[in-house]
């Protein structure tokens, strides 16, 4: 094995998983409400270097150390990227893609420090967080499919159209379920549905206020979970699929599952601060492992698709 592809492979995972505690670690920001920690001052945390302690301040000012960290992790993934395989448009893209979301989601953070933003903005925030994770989670992948020997396949299998088509559907979806729950997250919406699978003892509730919020979200999940169960019938039933389009179709559907009775674990510990964080952090990583994983299904799905035959 070539030493650097080796150390290469390491700085990947450990950059993927960097950004995954930097998502996660934005998150607790938010949940704990220790967004304002370090007042109204970026880079610096009340005017210091090394802020006075408080909760607030230490999980904020943690969270920008994490986030500054995971950001050299990142430039230097794109640097040994291009040293090693910029003859190689997926790895580069990859690297790429999760520079720019790094970047994004860093000012983006800076900016609701110094300029307080509205619930629908500040949302965003978590999805760029999202993409970023997603394109250090391809990167990893590709080296991992490298060291296999399946990054530079010739001969691809064919795929059905339709396999790309509900893929690319799936991915777009959950990027809007995945908004939804951080806009139900920044408003402080949670109490707006109590009980599950029903909301407020009622399979449709008043259509007002919090409820409204929380209600859309879950009937987004649910359109989700439908959706993703009919890309795995359809992957399933198609003779000519790759095991690894097999295994991804799979662990997309368990990781939907994992989402929808996450979601309701969270609603049964509203009262509970303690498991509510817990259980509001566990729902947000399923959620990025899911949206990577359909990120991935959706690249291979489209680069072995019949309507690529020839090109």
């Amino acid at each position: 094995m070539d030493m650097n592809e080796g150390r290469y492979r390491v700085l990947a995972v450990v950059t993927c998983i960097g950004m995954l505690l930097v998502l996660l670690a934005g998150a607790l920001v938010t949940n704990t409400g220790s967004g304002r920690g370090c007042g109204d001052d970026w880079p610096l945390c009340n005017g210091k270097f090394i802020p006075a302690y408080t909760v607030e301040s230490l999980i904020e000012y943690s969270h920008r150390l994490i986030s500054g960290a995971v950001g050299l992790l990142v430039l230097a993934s794109f640097i040994a990227t291009l040293v090693l395989y910029r003859k190689h448009r997926e790895p580069v893209f990859y690297a790429s893609g999760a520079g720019v979301f790094t970047i994004v989601q860093a000012v983006m953070g800076a900016l609701a420090v110094v300029w307080p933003q509205s619930s629908s903005v500040l949302a965003l925030h978590f999805g760029f967080s999202i993409l970023a994770f997603a394109f250090t989670l391809l990167l990893v992948l590709w080296a991992l499919r490298l060291k296999r020997g399946e990054a530079s396949m010739r001969i691809e299998p064919r795929l059905p159209r339709s396999i790309y088509g509900l893929s690319l559907a799936a991915l777009v979806f959950s990027y809007v379920v995945i908004y939804l729950g951080a806009f139900v997250r920044h408003t402080q919406s949670y109490g707006g549905c109590l009980g599950w699978p029903l909301c407020n003892g009622k399979w449709i509730p008043a259509w007002e206020g919090a409820t409204r919020i929380v209600f859309t979200h879950r009937l987004g999940a649910a359109a989700l979970f439908l959706l993703i169960l009919w890309l795995l019938i359809v992957i399933v039933r198609t003779d000519r699929v790759d095991r690894g389009i097999r295994r991804s179709g799979k662990a997309a559907f368990i990781l939907v599952c994992c989402q929808v009775l996450s979601g309701a674990l969270l609603t049964y510990t509203l009262t509970d601060t303690d498991w509510f964080i817990f259980t509001s952090m566990l729902h947000n990583l399923i959620v990025a492992a899911m949206f990577g994983v359909l990120a991935d299904l959706t690249i291979r799905s489209w680069k072995w698709s019949e309507r690529r035959e020839g090109s």
